[in-house]
């Protein structure tokens, strides 16, 4: 049992893929605590094994060996089922690729997890509009994703991550697909949300410009976790 207090306790996690060619070692020892109400950047080149590292905590892919506790429970060690049911009430994904319906409107697509849900359809189209009010989007409820710019775009993928009052945020490469000034806002907008919200958030980037704006950066270099640093940044 965990018994060390914070959100996301993770503990000499390793990630081996096979191949026939060969071992893939995408993670190797890593161990990082992650406490409540924290905005941590994962740093590293393409390769370095952020990606792999998100998917673990998200329990999409499971480690090879080590535990990663959530909120005080061993995540590795829950079946599938209880795994989806985790991810869809208390996970949000945000990914580059925005992964929006396209035949959805704005408001639809952030009222999706809440349909997975089986939350009153009143209760799902107020819940989208809130969202898209605290991410920017008023009035921009029933515009289709080819209607809305890349940026907004992403703006919709973050408010359908928070439909289900998440506790962890997990955002992998969230600006890949944005122009610099978007990329900044769309980070910006991030650690309001999770600090507004009294999330934790994780987001993996390859952009150390956008790290100033975290609380804590975790740099990993050939899936190891080589320094967890308080950002200078913030703190001054």
């Amino acid at each position: 049992m965990s018994e060390t207090g914070a959100l996301i306790d993770v503990r000499d996690v390793s990630k081996t893929f096979r191949t026939p060619a060969q071992d893939v070692h995408a993670l190797s020892g890593v161990s990082f605590q992650i406490s409540r109400g924290e905005l941590v950047a994962v740093v590293g080149r393409s390769g370095s094994g952020k990606t792999t590292l998100l998917s673990i905590l998200a329990g999409l892919e499971r480690p090879t060996s080590g535990q990663v506790w959530f909120d005080g429970k061993e995540l590795t060690a829950m079946p599938a089922s209880e795994l989806r049911t985790l991810r869809r009430t208390q996970i949000a994904l945000v990914f580059q690729s925005f992964a929006l319906l396209p035949m959805l409107s704005a408001a639809e697509n952030v009222g999706i997890p809440m349909r997975l849900a089986r939350r009153p359809s009143p209760v799902r189209e107020q819940r989208a509009r809130d969202l898209l009010r605290l991410v920017g989007l008023e009035g921009r409820e029933r515009q289709r994703p080819s209607e809305l710019s890349g940026g907004e775009q992403q703006r919709v993928a973050i408010a359908r991550g928070l439909a289900n009052n998440a506790s962890l945020l997990l955002a992998d490469e969230p600006t890949g697909q944005l122009d610099k000034n978007t990329g900044a806002q769309i980070m910006g907008l991030l650690r309001r949300i999770v600090h507004a919200e009294g999330m934790t958030g994780i987001v993996a980037t390859h952009d150390k410009a956008l790290i100033e704006l975290a609380d804590r950066v975790l740099t990993v270099r050939d899936g190891k976790v080589t320094s967890s640093e308080q950002n200078a940044l913030r703190a001054s």
